[in-house]
Formats: structure tokens, C-alpha cells, sequence
């Protein structure tokens, strides 16, 4: 069981990492420092996209939070949930 359960804390712990490599790359993306017309640069964003847009549009179907100053506090919120996902598996499957 405690294989399991670091297993999925590690899981938890790449995509919370691949979240901020988005939020980052979309920082970059609107300071002009990235150009979305080259094709790796197009590709990676596909990609991070495809893993992480399913999850936001899930939790913005069940809350509906309104930018913040023109600022998407989703990935904020869903981070903490994750954390807090890895406190409750930790508790269960380690101690």
C-alpha cells in the first residue's frame, strides 16, 4: 500500500508541475517572449494543453469563479485541492 500511495503523490507531484510549466509558458506567451507562430513552441502548448484543459474546464463547469483583475486564479485552486488530495493520500496509504 505504500508503494501505491507514493506512487500517486508522485503522479500528483508531475502534473501539479506540468499546471505551472502552463501557467509559465502562457506568461510567456503574453509578454511576447515565446511566439506561438513556431511549430515546437505550438506544439509543447498543444500538448501541456491537452493534459491540463480537460481538468479546468471540469472545474469550472462545478465552480464558476470569475477572473480576478483579468487574472485565471483556476490553476491556483486546483493546485491547492491537489495538495491537499496528496495530504489525505499520505495519511491513508503511508502513515
Amino acid at each position: 500500500m505504500v508503494f501505491i500511495g507514493k506512487l500517486l503523490i508522485l503522479a500528483i507531484d508531475i502534473y501539479i508541475f506540468i499546471i505551472i510549466a502552463q501557467v509559465i509558458l502562457q506568461w510567456l506567451i503574453r509578454f511576447d517572449v515565446i511566439s506561438t507562430q513556431n511549430p515546437q513552441a505550438a506544439n509543447l502548448i498543444m500538448q501541456i494543453n491537452r493534459v491540463v484543459d480537460p481538468v479546468y474546464q471540469a472545474m469550472r463547469r462545478y465552480l464558476p469563479i470569475p477572473p480576478i483583475g483579468g487574472i485565471d486564479i483556476s490553476p491556483i485552486i486546483l493546485v491547492l485541492v491537489l495538495h491537499i488530495v496528496q495530504s489525505i493520500i499520505g495519511a491513508v496509504f503511508i502513515y
